[in-house]
């Protein structure tokens, strides 16, 4: 699976052990694009930066490659979306791996893309 940049934010929120659990559980891959969106976040402190510096050396951090463009240019011609998210969706489809993300409405359209939203209850 591949976790979107919102669930590695919400993993560092004390009251999310669950989701902390899922990553643990099932070591999730993540995008190029995640690593610049959560650090790169400008508020972040010293230390929501020191755990997330540790998350992303010991995370599984998958490229972009040519496959994931030409899946991210196709879905931008489809429908208009954020390049972050074509980005993303792209390289779950391009990795045939499920995206777990708590935002399914900004991809539950895309055909051949698995989601888990692991807020739903089961």
């Amino acid at each position: 699976m591949l976790i979107d940049s919102n669930i590695i934010i919400y993993a560092m929120q004390p009251q999310e052990e669950k989701i902390r659990t899922l990553i643990e559980k099932n070591a999730p891959f993540v995008s190029v694009v995640s690593y610049v969106e959560v650090l790169g976040y400008h508020k972040l402190n010293d230390k929501e930066r020191e755990h997330l510096d540790f998350f992303f050396k010991t995370a599984k951090i998958l490229p972009i490659s040519q496959n994931v463009l030409d899946h991210a240019v196709k879905l931008r011609q489809i429908r208009k979306m954020t390049l972050g998210d074509a980005l993303i969706a792209g390289t779950a489809i391009a990795y045939n791996v499920p995206l777990v993300t708590r935002n399914i409405q900004d991809f539950q359209w895309i055909e051949n893309l698995e989601l888990i939203n692991p807020f739903e209850k089961r």
